[in-house]
């Protein structure tokens, strides 16, 4: 049971620390840098970017999540309550976030790679920009709490 509980918390601590270190990058290098250049260049860059990362991250996010719920579940079976206590913490800061990203994150990121896709530049650009900028923040802390609670919950095993 505990080894079980091991690999779970592995893989969702890697699974959930590629979507970390993307958001961290996002927030502390992509932000300011797409602040720096024009809106054909941020529309282009970042709908493209979100064409792709919007395609590959949703099975990466759904092991980290799957992991740190079955991560509880085996460990709350097992009677391993710290175990299973972080694991309940992870799993709802991931369940935040991705309430977050689906109502804030991912709108923008559609319609950036809409208008990547169709060559033109929305009126909006800045303003769809700074949407996703008031988010990323708060998913970077979400991921944060993830993490450590996963880390908590293996070092609990």
């Amino acid at each position: 049971m505990r080894a079980l509980i091991e690999v779970l918390a592995v893989l969702a601590i890697a699974a959930n620390g590629v979507v970390y270190g993307t958001d961290v990058f996002g927030a502390i290098v992509l932000r300011p840098a797409v602040a720096a250049v024009d809106d054909r260049t941020l529309t282009q860059l970042l709908g493209q970017v979100h064409r792709i990362a919007d395609r590959r991250f949703p099975v990466i996010g759904a092991v980290g999540l799957v992991a740190a719920v079955a991560m509880t579940a085996v460990a709350a079976a097992g009677g391993h309550r710290g175990s299973a206590t972080a694991g309940a913490v992870a799993a709802l800061a991931l369940i935040v976030f991705l309430v977050v990203y689906t109502r804030v994150s991912k709108p923008v990121n559609t319609v950036l790679t809409a208008a990547a896709l169709a060559d033109r530049v929305p009126d909006d650009a800045r303003a769809l920009q700074a949407r996703w900028d008031s988010v990323i923040n708060a998913r970077v802390a979400l991921q944060t709490v993830a993490l450590v609670a996963l880390c908590v919950g293996l070092a609990a095993a």
